[in-house]
């Protein structure tokens, strides 16, 4: 059963042709069966190992959706989760710096969706100093003493990362007196700093001894310390998801070689127990995990993320370090229609219209007109199916008494309003093997 709230948040995201930010089992179509293995690994996780898995899946198969459905599952189990768009430009995979700003920038908790890193950095504070308050020989009205003893526990919690990143520590000691001496600016800067932000005023980082910003070295260590604290508040962990890994095998040479080294250090270091409570998660196309521009361009790479999909997909192992995505076909586009529309039209005034008027056989009408006009690639039609659906089809079929899509609608798809893949399929053209010099 689905909430009128969380119904009208799904509709809204996919009539602006986006994935919903929850909701997502709603319309989980083909992956509900990797769900047993992933708690079974969130479980390891949480009981203070790491984890890291490859998802494989040809553009349109819902590698996204799969990010975001997983994310939501892991806050439901009680992680922290975030996402992070891998790019040349903004993100590239190489700059831990970066990564670990935009991770910190998508962290989000069962309580908090999104933007969530200061609110856990504030309850970790809260958790301490309940734990000072438990010692009866601590007076709760001495407010320098409690602050103190916080701080004691603070640096005993984090004691490790302390001897690596002194920074984190010190930030995290300047915050907590800032926001004791009510100096609003002060810690709203020095959480910025903690976050990874550029361009932190001097003035804030001279109150903490600090100097400069956060560099890789320190992204790495303060990674770390993010999950000493999620883990000390009660969090089972951290599922991080690096989306659209596979733009690797566009960048320039330089950049890619030193992607593909970081996504090994990544397993490596994952595996040596560098990140405990840390469920790594990068999604790609089968030409980025098997083709020349890709992972098979770094040898140790290739080896750490080799599965054999040479048997029927029935027999694939979902424990596999690399799971592959089964292609979007049209019976799973018109599963996936179904659900949208009943999720739509239930409660409505117009119910029974909505589900009259845009029957099975409309559905199916419209799926393959979508999916003609993406030269017959079914995988690359779901955004745009269900963009049209709710926002062409069944918000005027609920508006309009008289409106009937089967004789008032004409489908047509705008160059203007498609995706870079999808106008690639409109195309017929493929932008798997571009390679930039």
């Amino acid at each position: 059963m689905i909430s009128a709230a969380r119904r009208e948040d799904i509709v809204g995201a996919l009539r602006r042709g986006t994935v919903p930010s929850s909701g997502l089992d709603a319309l989980a179509v083909g992956i509900e069966s990797f769900a047993p293995t992933l708690d079974e690994e969130f479980a390891a996780v949480a009981a203070g190992r790491g984890g890291f898995k490859a998802v494989r899946g040809e553009y349109g198969t819902g590698k996204t959706f799969f990010g975001r459905w997983l994310q939501e599952r892991a806050r439901a189990r009680g992680f922290a989760a975030t996402e992070v768009q891998i790019n040349e430009t903004e993100t590239p995979l190489h700059r831990l710096e970066t990564v670990y700003r935009r991770l910190v920038e998508h962290l989000g908790t069962a309580d908090t969706a999104s933007g969530a890193f200061r609110g856990v950095v504030d309850g970790w504070f809260y958790a301490l100093e309940q734990d000072v308050l438990a010692d009866a020989s601590v007076d709760p009205n001495d407010a320098e003493e409690l602050l103190s003893r916080t701080d004691a526990l603070m640096e005993a919690r984090i004691a490790t990362i302390s001897k690596t990143a002194p920074a984190f520590s010190a930030v995290l000691r300047t915050y907590r007196r800032a926001l004791a001496a009510g100096d609003g600016m002060l810690a709203e800067g020095l959480i910025s700093w903690l976050a990874g932000q550029p361009n932190v005023a001097a003035s804030v980082k001279r109150a903490a001894g600090i100097k400069g910003d956060l560099d890789h070295f320190g992204a790495t260590n303060f990674l770390v310390g993010l999950l000493t604290i999620l883990r000390d508040s009660g969090y089972s962990g951290l599922v991080m998801v690096l989306d659209e890994v596979e733009t690797l095998q566009r960048m320039r040479t330089d950049t890619r070689e030193k992607g593909l080294n970081a996504l090994r250090q990544w397993i490596d270091e994952i595996d040596a127990g560098r990140y405990p409570g840390l469920y790594l998660v990068v999604t790609g196309t089968p030409a980025f995990f098997d083709g020349p521009q890709g992972v098979q361009r770094l040898a140790p790479l290739a080896q750490r993320l080799h599965v054999d999909f040479g048997t029927d997909r029935r027999f694939d192992n979902p424990r596999a370090v690399q799971i592959r995505l089964a292609p979007f076909d049209h019976t799973a586009l018109l599963a996936v229609g179904r659900r949208v529309r009943d999720i739509y039209a239930e409660g409505r005034p117009h119910e029974q219209r909505l589900r009259s008027v845009v029957d099975d056989s409309y559905l199916d009408t419209l799926a393959r007109a979508v999916a003609g006009g993406l030269g017959g690639k079914v995988g690359v039609a779901p955004r745009l199916f269900l963009k049209k659906l709710v926002a062409d089809i069944l918000d005027r079929v609920d508006l309009h008494e008289d409106f009937d899509p089967r004789r008032h609608y004409t489908l047509t798809l705008a160059k203007s309003e498609m995706s870079v893949v999808e106008r690639a399929a409109a195309s017929a053209t493929s932008v798997d093997d571009v390679e930039l010099p």
